[in-house]
């Protein structure tokens, strides 16, 4: 029996293993809902509240899943809505295809209603593959290999598809002829490793180096056990990107934590001492982190070789997968029998987390809330097998330092492109693909007032048939755009311009109410085990509302010259919220600088 277009779609989508697309609908993409509901749902719509939320929804799929993620939306502002998700997925190179609408090719060119010029929105954020369907013969090999691209590069891929299109009977066999495409479905992950050449030259350098560095990243998640494996027998640290959060557990003894501005003093300190740097599926960008240039012989191993050498001049680069590149790799390392450098490692590593857990504990202006201390009473308490995903801001200084991840975790967020309000759509994204875990966002009151907020709606519409109900958003409530405040004030040596930082206030724990979840409202250090208590049992999803402090100061783990002028600079200037942030910048020097013992 004959079907439309828009029906061959979603059965092709089946045969890529698809379950569900987030969307938004509109009528430049009705022929293709007319077909998913001729396909009894299938793969299923999830409804988002805005097509950005779509897009990052099917970014974080594909993060925390390793499948093609997978956003639709309609043509003209629905396909413009798209974009940031998008540039997220593309940037943190996750395989994301985008299904959009478009004016039928009988109006293209007339400056229809809803006309834009498609293929130009999309070519830089889909410039692997974007193509403009035009006959219903070549649905089925622009849908494959939209998503064979995207699998195989790690990058987005965009269908445009007229509506006039959508609507047409599909051609599910193309005739095997003159000027058509016949394709198929499927995309084998191969073997990649790099040669044994470029392996033993590795080798060389880093049984030859005395004290090894090790930074891991994103690509470094599926090679846990090899990176524990070769740093023991390295006798290294390991540093790990913000990216690269989940792929070293925080209770390995030699394992600094983050690296960067929002990482730790023991993971700056590797960096400066090192004599050998290996990086692992790591594209962490600011060089002024890793060692100087010259200092230290570098090896790294990435899947993508455009992003080899890209960062600091290395010695040997390896092309190929982090896993199987480190299981070659490891036969050929002679295990270090002096241990000084690791044991030096493991004893700053001890000393960093003895300063966090004291800057935690140090009361907020005014009797607010300590953001760190919010984190840090929920970091023993992160259920086995969570999926925490943070936003851009200070929430994502102190998800770095203050919470230990534990083997088995997942944790992400937008990383290159550090868009602001990706946490909660990621939440939502993650419980539909693992419904049986506690996922956990954590943002603060811009990112949740700029779509946060939404987001919670399509969870007020969906949860009740999650396996596990039990879902969080924590919310920073500060009423300041606290990261770009302290950039204001450390990098530009500005004062807190109000007119662009402060934000108006917002019952979030009262929203959360009043749409049906859960909200929790803590004021009070004190109060802060028994609301993450609540939450972490709760019979449906919880909004916890922290009151905060914004003048929590979000000092890097080493503090340049230049730094140190700006902020001065600032204070003297006259900053609006002078006396707060003396205060408690003062209060986070000292606890850096002064002895802590066990307890």
């Amino acid at each position: 029996m004959a079907i439309t277009v828009g029906q061959y779609i979603m059965q092709r989508l089946q045969e890529w293993g698809v379950e569900r697309i987030y969307a938004y609908p509109g009528d430049g993409i009705n022929g293709i809902l007319a077909g998913q509901s001729k396909n009894d749902n299938k793969p299923r719509f999830v409804q988002a509240r805005h097509e950005e939320l779509a897009a990052f929804m099917a970014s974080a799929h594909a993060k925390f899943t390793g499948t093609v993620g997978v956003c639709m939306a309609t043509s003209g502002p629905g396909a413009i809505h798209l974009l940031n998700g998008l540039y997220d997925a593309k940037m943190d190179h996750q395989p994301v295809v985008a299904i959009v609408g478009q004016s039928a090719t009988t109006a293209l060119g007339s400056q229809y209603q809803q006309e834009v010029d498609l293929q130009s929105l999309f070519k830089d954020v889909a410039s692997e593959y974007c193509v403009t369907v035009s006959s219903p013969a070549a649905v089925r090999h622009c849908v494959d290999r939209a998503f064979r691209i995207a699998a195989d590069q790690k990058c987005v891929t965009c269908v445009i598809l007229p509506k006039d299109i959508q609507e047409e009977e599909a051609v599910p066999e193309p005739p095997q002829k003159h000027d058509h495409a016949l394709t198929g479905v499927g995309c084998p992950v191969p073997y990649m490793v790099p040669h044994q050449s470029d392996l033993s030259a590795a080798a060389k350098i880093l049984n030859e180096g005395k004290k090894v560095a090790m930074l891991v990243g994103a690509g470094a998640l599926s090679a846990q056990d090899e990176v524990l494996q070769i740093a023991e027998l390295l006798g290294a640290g390991v540093a790990k990107s913000w990216l690269g959060k989940a792929a070293v557990a925080d209770d390995i003894p030699f394992c600094t934590g983050h690296i960067g501005l929002l990482g730790s003093k023991a993971s700056w300190d590797l960096m400066q001492g090192c004599d050998t740097l290996l990086v692992v599926g790591s594209s962490f960008p600011y060089s002024e982190f890793y060692p100087p240039a010259g200092q230290a012989k570098g090896v790294q191993i990435d899947i993508d070789g455009r992003l080899l050498s890209l960062r600091y001049p290395m010695s040997i680069n390896l092309k190929g997968d982090a896993r199987q590149t480190l299981s070659a790799l490891i036969p050929m390392i002679t295990r270090k029998s002096d241990r000084t450098w690791q044991k030096a490692i493991i004893d700053d590593v001890k000393d960093w987390w003895k300063v966090v857990e004291a800057r935690a504990h140090t009361d907020g202006n005014k009797g607010l809330l300590n953001p760190e201390r919010v984190f840090w009473e929920l970091s023993p308490k992160l259920p086995e097998g969570c999926i925490i995903s943070a936003d851009s801001g200070t929430t994502a200084n102190w998800y770095a330092r203050d919470l230990k991840i534990r083997r088995g975790m997942m944790a992400s967020g937008s990383g290159n492109l550090a868009s602001m309000g990706a946490a909660v759509p990621y939440a939502v994204g993650a419980k539909f693909c693992y419904p049986h875990r506690i996922c956990i966002a954590v943002t603060g009151d811009g990112a949740m007032q700029m779509n946060g907020l939404n987001a919670c709606i399509t969870v007020a519409k969906y949860w009740k048939e999650w396996s596990d109900p039990r879902w969080i958003t924590l919310v920073l409530n500060n009423r300041d755009l606290n990261q770009v405040t302290w950039e204001q004030r450390i990098m530009m040596g500005d004062i807190r311009f109000t007119a662009s930082q402060e934000l108006p206030d917002f019952p979030y724990a009262a929203f959360a109410d009043s749409i049906g979840l859960r909200g929790i409202r803590v004021e009070k250090a004190d109060e802060l085990g028994d609301a993450w208590d609540r939450a972490l049992s709760s019979d449906r999803p919880v909004v916890l509302e922290a009151i905060s402090d914004p003048d929590t100061p979000t000092l890097p783990p080493h503090v340049s010259l230049e730094q140190a002028k700006n902020f001065t600079e600032t204070v003297l200037r006259g900053d609006p919220e002078e006396a707060g942030i003396i205060k408690q910048a003062v209060k986070g020097m000292v606890q850096t600088l002064i002895p802590h013992g066990d307890n």
